[in-house]
C-alpha cells in the first residue's frame, strides 16, 4: 500500500480502502493535481474518482498566530465549503468529503464539531430558513485540504435529505469549531466510551487523538452498539485500531443480530458496562453520545441549557457522578 493510502486510511473507512483500485502519488485536494481513486461504491461497485477541484469556495479568515496554520474553519460565520465527492458507507450512510485550500487545516480541536446549515424555504418576512444541524468530521483534524462528514439517511430527516440531494460541485454552509470536551493527553487513565449509530464519531476523533500521540498512554475501551450487525460503522476501522493499538478495545453489541454474529447482542446494560468499561473513579471519565432514547437509559440527557446537568439512568446506578461522565 502506498504512502497516500496510508495517509487516506486515518481519514476513510477501511471498507472504501479495500475497493480502491489504483492511486497517484498526490497531495489530497490540491487545486490542480487530481489523485486517482478515493473510494469505490460498495452497492454497485463502481469507482469513484475524484479529479481537478475548482478554486475553493471556502475563505480562509483566520491563521493560528501559534502554529502558523492557515485555519479553513471561522466559529463567527457561515463559509461556503465545495463537495468533492461522495461514497456509500451501508444501506442508509454516506461519506461526505468536502475540500478547502490544500495548505490550510480545518480548524477542529478535540474534541469540537462543526454546524451546518441548508435553506428550507422563507419565512413571513420573505427572510431565509435553515435547518442546522452538528457533525463531527470522521477525518483527521490535521488534515490539509478537506474533511469527511459521515452522514445517516433518515427518510424524515431536514438536513440529511438536504445531505442526500447534494452533487459534486455543490456547496454546504459550515461554521465552527463548536467546542465539545477540551481533550487534553493523559488527563485521565482510563476513558469509556458508549455510542450508538453515528454517536461513534466523536468516540474516533478523541480515540484517535489518543492512539497516533505516542506520549498519551490512556486506556480507551469502547462499547458499540447497532440495530444490525450491517448497522455498525465503521467497523474494519475500529478493528484495526483495537488490533494495532493496545490500549484500545472496542466491543460491539447488536439488537437483531445475524446468523454468524459473535458479538453482543441486545442494549447496553449494566453487565456491559460493568465489564468493558473502567469502573467509576477520578481517573475515569465516561463518554456517552447516542440516540435520545439510549442516552436517557444510559446517562440521562443534557440539561435543557444544553449544559451536561445531571447523571441517570444505568451510569448513575453504578456509581458514576457527574463529574465522571461526559454527554455528547
Amino acid at each position: 500500500m502506498t504512502l497516500f493510502f496510508r495517509r487516506l486510511a486515518k481519514a476513510a473507512p477501511v471498507a472504501f480502502s479495500n475497493a480502491f483500485k489504483g492511486s497517484q502519488n498526490s497531495t489530497p485536494y490540491t487545486s490542480r493535481t487530481p489523485f486517482g481513486v478515493i473510494a469505490a461504491s460498495i452497492t454497485g461497485g463502481i469507482s469513484l474518482y475524484y479529479l481537478t477541484s475548482s478554486p475553493n469556495l471556502a475563505h480562509l479568515d483566520s491563521i493560528n498566530e501559534e502554529t502558523q496554520k492557515k485555519v479553513a474553519l471561522n466559529p463567527d460565520k457561515w463559509l461556503e465549503f465545495k463537495l468533492q465527492e461522495t461514497a456509500t458507507v451501508n444501506h442508509n450512510t454516506k461519506l461526505y468529503r468536502f475540500s478547502f485550500d490544500s495548505e490550510a487545516v480545518l480548524g477542529l480541536h478535540i474534541a469540537s464539531c462543526l454546524l451546518t446549515r441548508a435553506p428550507t424555504g422563507q419565512n413571513d418576512e420573505g427572510k431565509t430558513k435553515y435547518v442546522v444541524r452538528p457533525y463531527t468530521p470522521i477525518s483527521d483534524p490535521d488534515s490539509k485540504g478537506y474533511f469527511d462528514l459521515m452522514i445517516k439517511i433518515y427518510p424524515e430527516g431536514k438536513m440529511s435529505q438536504h445531505f442526500a440531494k447534494l452533487k459534486p460541485g455543490d456547496v454546504v454552509e459550515v461554521k465552527g469549531p463548536i467546542e465539545k470536551l477540551m481533550y487534553t493527553p493523559n488527563m485521565k487513565k482510563h476513558i469509556g466510551m458508549i455510542a450508538g449509530g453515528t454517536g461513534v464519531t466523536p468516540m474516533l476523533q478523541v480515540a484517535e487523538a489518543i492512539l497516533k500521540n505516542p506520549d498519551d498512554k490512556t486506556q480507551v475501551s469502547l462499547v458499540y452498539a447497532n440495530v444490525s450487525p450491517d448497522d455498525i460503522l465503521l467497523k474494519q476501522k475500529l478493528d484495526i485500531l483495537a488490533t494495532s493499538h493496545p490500549n484500545f478495545k472496542v466491543f460491539y453489541t447488536v439488537d437483531n443480530p445475524s446468523k454468524d454474529w459473535r458479538g453482543g447482542v441486545g442494549y447496553v446494560s449494566k453487565d456491559v458496562v460493568t465489564k468493558g468499561l473502567p469502573g467509576p473513579g477520578d481517573d475515569t471519565l465516561i463518554m456517552v453520545c447516542g440516540p435520545p432514547g439510549m442516552m436517557q437509559k444510559i446517562s440521562g440527557d443534557k440539561a435543557k441549557d444544553y449544559s451536561q446537568g445531571e447523571v441517570s439512568g444505568i451510569l448513575k446506578e453504578l456509581g458514576y457522578t457527574k463529574e465522571m461522565v461526559y454527554k455528547f
